[in-house]
């Protein structure tokens, strides 16, 4: 509900009373001398899911892991969690789920349970949000209309620059379909759309309300499921009139079709920001790609990246996805045991309570992997900068990106190996294509949801199902996050990194010798050019002055020999 509803007024109250409720239970939040006190503290949220069977889409995927693993940890007596899974690269979705399983990220939860709990609770489903029925088969589709009481569909291409058709059958025709079977489902109590905050770009406010969508959802699907890839492709930028990407004008189609169904399905929208990686639990700094700020942080770590079209002054709206999942779950209680129906669309979002701009995040990552985690085998020393003008980026991107990955290059082919620098450009310039839209653009993203139920949790909940960034050191955050991309995404063991700072070192005066060079060689430039231009002047001037000489001799001899005065020369015979 908006801010006029009493319980809403109700909750702000007690938000700021907060620390004389349930006997100085934040006070308790804060000291970890206090765990036996909180653990007398009921679990209500933990509770929600016991002896429910969760149907999840996208649970391979990065939020989806670390929800599995979070609902595992925290309620090992669920049902049962069911992952819709597609067969890929050879593998069947048993291989696959034993391959994410295999993941640090799950270490805790096996030592505090068992491993046999992944066997025992987790189940995959073959099918695919991209086929028609989602590719399940009838037995697997019985079972889950009769067995599943909760639905979390998470399943969407990140690629922003994915192509058209593709993108809507995944996004867009894969929701109705996921839609289409949830209403076959007989005991269905709750249904969690995973949507984005960035799908109405057009709005630079937005309120946790429904939209209106770009086109109408289901002509959309129509057209794209006769259209070939090519008249798909050739007709995009029409299709999409000013929305940046696919991924935003796909997610706004889907969006719309869960608001069709919100009267006659259990259904909540949640809206994430730019979801990064783990805050607190289980692995501070976890991820499994490279998408937004850790990307940043590897380029720049890496020495690839020096500049970017960046507004710096705006902020970023990021969310560790373990405050992500934390709200899903929040949300999940607050609707089946608080019987909250107003709160339908929630904002997981971070900006309107802390603001990081890019230049803090630019110094801050900077500051950790010039000193404190550098990464192995830099081809630079880290350093550049944002940029507003996007001429002067494109300049800085052509000296300082380009000439160094081909000179590089060139050394990396004659030591006998494969040249790999400017394919790293290549997708770096990709990145940059979407990056800059919302690098240089500013919304602000409203969250009276997570505001108002904070308040309704105690003590233990807060803690345990933190669902906000108070308290956050973003100086080591950044560092676990570099920490952790060293381990699970580059593969560069902590020990390691004594050789890395050395590496860092012989970098920082190769730098240093070759800005000395690079500045020497402007001025040697200039110096030419002016002497250039000096000579070039003299001799224009030698020219003209000469001729006028030669003409004004021509006239004094023609004037002596006729006793006349020399008539002056018209300024248009020159």
């Amino acid at each position: 509900m908006w801010p006029s509803d009493p319980r809403y007024q109700k909750a702000i109250r007690a938000e700021m009373d907060v620390n004389k409720m349930n006997n100085n239970d934040l006070s308790m939040c804060k000291s970890d001398k206090l765990d036996e006190e909180l653990l007398k503290l009921p679990n209500r949220i933990s509770e929600t899911f016991v002896g429910h069977n969760i149907f999840v889409t996208g649970g391979t995927g990065f939020m989806g892991k670390v929800f599995v693993e979070k609902v595992l940890r925290k309620t090992p007596d669920v049902g049962g969690i069911y992952l819709l899974i597609r067969n890929k690269k050879g593998k069947d979705p048993k291989e696959r789920l034993k391959d994410v399983f295999a993941n640090p990220l799950f270490n805790q939860v096996k030592e505090e349970h068992g491993k046999d709990i992944l066997e025992r609770k987790v189940h995959p489903i073959l099918g695919d949000v991209t086929l028609p029925d989602l590719g399940v088969s009838p037995a697997d589709r019985q079972f889950l209309a009769e067995n599943i009481t909760i639905v979390y569909h998470m399943a969407a291409t990140i690629r922003f620059d994915e192509k058209l058709k593709k993108a809507v059958m995944l996004n867009t025709r894969g929701t109705k379909l996921i839609l289409q079977l949830a209403k076959e489902m007989k005991k269905l109590q709750f249904f969690a759309h995973i949507s984005t905050a960035y799908c109405h770009l057009n709005e630079p406010v937005l309120y946790e309300k429904p939209y209106p969508p770009p086109a109408d959802p289901h002509n959309i699907i129509k057209c794209m499921e006769w259209m070939t890839d090519e008249v798909a492709e050739s007709m995009t930028k029409k299709i999409l009139g000013n929305l940046p990407n696919t991924y935003a004008y796909t997610k706004a189609l889907a969006e719309h079709l869960v608001v069709e169904q919100m009267d006659s399905l259990p259904i909540v929208i949640m809206r994430p920001s730019i979801v990064v990686p783990i805050w607190k639990e289980p692995l501070p700094g976890w991820t499994d790609n490279i998408n937004g700020p850790t990307g940043l942080l590897i380029g720049a770590g890496k020495g690839v990246i020096r500049s970017m079209y960046c507004d710096s002054d705006t902020y970023a709206d990021f969310l560790p996805v373990d405050i992500a999942v934390n709200g899903m779950m929040v949300a999940t209680w607050n609707y089946i045991k608080l019987g909250d129906r107003n709160r339908r669309v929630c904002h997981m979002t971070s900006s309107s309570e802390i603001k990081l701009s890019w230049s803090e995040i630019v110094e801050l990552g900077r500051g950790i992997v010039e000193n404190v985690v550098p990464l192995n085998g830099v081809a630079w020393y880290p350093g550049g900068s944002l940029k507003r003008s996007r001429t002067y980026h494109r300049i800085c991107v052509f000296f300082f990106h380009w000439v160094p990955a081909y000179i590089l290059d060139v050394f990396i082919w004659l030591s006998g190996n494969e040249p790999v620098l400017k394919r790293v450009q290549n997708r770096i310039e990709k990145g940059f294509e979407v990056f800059e839209y919302y690098a240089n653009n500013q919304w602000d993203f409203k969250n009276e949801s997570a505001i108002y139920v904070r308040p309704l949790m105690n003590a233990r909940e807060r803690r345990e199902y933190k669902v906000d960034g108070d308290g956050i050191d973003f100086q080591q955050y950044f560092t676990d996050c570099v920490k952790a991309a060293r381990v699970y995404i580059l593969n560069e063991p902590p020990e390691t990194i004594p050789a890395a700072r050395r590496h860092m070192r012989v970098m920082y005066f190769v730098d240093w010798i070759a800005h000395i060079l690079f500045w020497y060689f402007v001025v040697y430039l200039l110096t030419l050019c002016s002497s250039t231009v000096h000579d070039a002047r003299e001799q224009v001037f030698g020219l003209v002055g000469g001729g006028f000489r030669s003409i004004l001799g021509s006239s004094d001899s023609v004037a002596a020999s006729t006793g006349a005065p020399a008539a002056p020369v018209p300024m248009s015979d020159f």
